[in-house]
């Protein structure tokens, strides 16, 4: 699937309409350079989800927990953020890896390629690449 936005808002109500097709224990790998989207889709998928709280990217922290309770199935967020680690045993010291697949969660990271040996098999992977006029071209 590929998507284009021309904008922030299209790319966070992209999003937002499509954590409608979750049901819990999906790991979404976000790949792409500064800018091109990453984190207003984790902002827009958050929103889809009924977390009201205000979502930044955990660059400093790696990883970021939003419980919530509105959804039937869902009820955790997990937002990881590997831009800053050296290595992808730096998220299983934290503890990341404990989250994926979980049926209650939805797992979403930010540089995901840099840490694709440990995300599980039916990881699902959204590139963003910015294209002409500013456009962001979000492929799954």
């Amino acid at each position: 699937m590929k998507f284009l936005s021309t904008s922030e808002k299209e790319t966070f109500n992209f999003a937002k309409n499509f954590s409608k097709k979750l049901s819990g224990g999906e790991t979404l790998g976000l790949i792409g350079n500064l800018g091109a989207g990453k984190t207003i889709f984790t902002k827009g998928l958050a929103s889809g989800l009924g977390i009201k709280k205000h979502l930044t990217s955990p660059t400093f922290v790696l990883m970021k927990i939003y419980r919530f309770g509105k959804h039937k199935q869902i009820k955790n967020l997990v937002h990881i953020d590997a831009y800053r680690i050296k290595s992808a045993r730096d998220l299983t010291a934290i503890g990341a890896d404990e989250h994926f697949s979980r049926a209650d969660t939805i797992t979403i990271i930010e540089w995901a390629d840099k840490i694709k040996p440990i995300l599980p098999k039916r990881a699902r992977f959204v590139e963003f690449s910015l294209v002409k006029n500013n456009f962001r071209k979000i492929t799954f």
